[in-house]
């Protein structure tokens, strides 16, 4: 027996102030009690697609349908009340609160002027044990894992009523054992008739969890399909209209001199938590060495302390033999450090300004773009122009708010602006978290080029998968602390890493030695 459409977007058409068409006459239809895959490049419009399905953003042209009917949503109060529930990528929650309290926050039982938090406490115990998404409902949400989080999200959704639930890159902070024990549970949330959407940039996931696709390109549908019908290769040419390989070839390198290390490094945060507990490692020439661990467990706080935006309490950081543990950011960055941020938004750009002022932060001060001392428009001009059209930017002109871009092509302009820096050491954070899978290749071969000119290369990700493809050493960071090192990266799984993220598997002191400091 056919499945009825349970969510209909038919001929969907947006079209933002200035004229950028987002949407152009996209059609979606969701079968009841299926898990329903939407994957697309960054700036396809599955962002503003979903807004408008939840109520957060009103379509220009077209219908939208819930169970047969059609709905005028003028916020996503009127979605939550129509059965849908969305769990964002970045987390909806206050972390001083406990999960119970976030669980009901908004619609809280109790009087007006006390929340009952027994009560609270009650309800998401019940909830939690009824669609298996266990959670502690007494604990702060600062001091819950990630993936416990993660499950308050769509606990939330859930006790708000949702029967469809849209989850928009809900693994891109999880572990392969988290991962798989959350597939787990959607699995069981479809058994019991709800209908999920699952927006992912990771093509094998996709495979593994949904029955069917819906593919996004330029705005509009390129298709909907069975999961079995396509492989990953072919889902990749329709999302970007050509072949694209996320296995990046990468040749046999013999590293040259030292020219990084870290010895010994502490950090205890504002709250005496221990967040970089004597971490030490030396990088050499032509060497990428590939930091693994769940997010929170130091790695930024190791990166922000080589790049001198934190200070450590302990330990000695040094570049081409010289001790810069002391040295403002500035100097770090002449002494050959270059830095792509974890949030290409926040820390990477200045959102409001353009391309041009974008392209030029690390190099304004210098006589590189100054005629008689002054800047020279038409070398800013040229300079941009040179580091757009080298990575590929689409862009419409220099001087456009660097905003106006999708994801993917801010993150060409910042990892551009770092590499034409000539850095010794080039340090990546996270640097194709939530871009699409072009962008995602493209940025993967330029980190592989620079390790064949022999740069020093510092990658830290997520993506277990990008780590794994692209180090040559990795080491994997748990509470603080350096807990593996692996050298033979090529006989190393995601599940061997996986173990080691969640402090099941510990390395040697010994074993761990081989990353210190000579």
């Amino acid at each position: 027996m056919e499945q009825e459409i349970i969510l209909e977007a038919r001929n969907i058409t947006k079209v933002y102030p200035g004229g950028v068409v987002a949407n152009h006459n996209v059609n979606l239809q969701i079968k009841k009690g299926e898990i329903h895959a939407l994957v697309g490049e960054n700036g396809a419009g599955k962002s503003t697609l979903m807004k408008m399905l939840f109520g957060m953003l009103a379509p220009t042209e077209g219908q939208i349908f819930v169970d047969g009917k059609e709905v005028h949503f003028s916020s996503s109060s009127d979605a939550i009340a129509a059965g849908l529930g969305m769990v964002h990528q970045h987390f909806m929650q206050v972390p001083s609160m406990t999960v119970a309290e976030n669980l009901i926050l908004g619609a809280e039982t109790g009087t007006a002027f006390k929340v009952d938090r027994k009560e609270a406490v009650r309800i998401t115990t019940e909830l939690s044990d009824k669609y298996n998404l266990k959670v502690e409902a007494k604990e702060k949400v600062e001091d819950i894992s990630l993936a416990m989080r993660q499950k308050l999200e769509i606990l939330k959704a859930l006790y708000r009523g949702a029967h469809i639930l849209i989850l928009d890159e809900p693994t891109a902070v999880l572990t392969p054992q988290e991962t798989e024990e959350l597939f787990e549970q959607l699995k069981l949330l479809r058994e019991n008739g709800h209908t999920i959407i699952f927006i992912s940039h990771k093509l094998n996931e996709v495979k593994a969890l949904c029955n069917r696709m819906t593919i996004l390109r330029d705005g509009k549908t390129m298709g909907t399909y069975e999961i079995s019908d396509l492989d990953e290769q072919e889902i990749s040419r329709l999302m970007v209209g050509r072949d694209v390989s996320l296995n990046i070839e990468k040749e046999e390198m013999e590293f040259g001199k030292n020219v990084f290390s870290v010895k010994d490094l502490v950090y205890v945060d504002q709250f005496g938590k221990t967040r970089l507990d004597h971490v030490s490692f030396t990088i050499k020439e032509g060497q990428i060495l590939g930091i693994a661990g769940i997010d929170g467990n130091g790695q930024s706080e190791l990166v922000e302390a080589i790049v001198g935006t934190l200070k450590q309490q302990q330990g000695t950081i040094t570049m081409n033999g010289k001790d810069i543990s002391n040295a403002p950011v500035l100097a770090r960055q002449e002494a050959g450090i270059s830095h792509v941020s974890e949030d290409r938004m926040k820390f990477g750009t200045a959102p409001k300004l353009s391309l041009e002022d974008n392209a030029i932060s690390k190099v304004y001060y210098t006589d590189k773009l100054k005629t008689h001392g002054l800047l020279d428009s038409k070398k800013i001009s040229e300079f941009t122009n040179r580091i757009l059209k080298e990575f590929l930017v689409k862009y419409d002109n220099s001087k456009q708010s660097i905003a106006e871009l999708s994801g993917g092509n801010v993150q060409k302009v910042v990892v551009g602006r770092e590499f034409d820096y000539e850095p010794d050491l080039l340090i990546m954070n996270q640097p194709t978290r939530g871009i699409d899978v072009g962008a995602i290749e493209f940025i993967r071969k330029k980190i592989v080029d620079m390790r064949s000119r022999k740069k020093a290369i510092l990658l830290v990700s997520a993506d277990l998968s990008e780590i794994l493809s692209l180090s040559d050493t990795i080491l994997v960071m748990h509470e603080g602390r350096i807990v593996g090192h692996i050298s033979d990266v090529k006989n190393t799984s995601e599940n061997e890493l996986g173990l080691y993220m969640l402090g099941v598997k510990e390395d040697s002191k010994e074993q761990i030695g081989g990353a210190y400091c000579e």
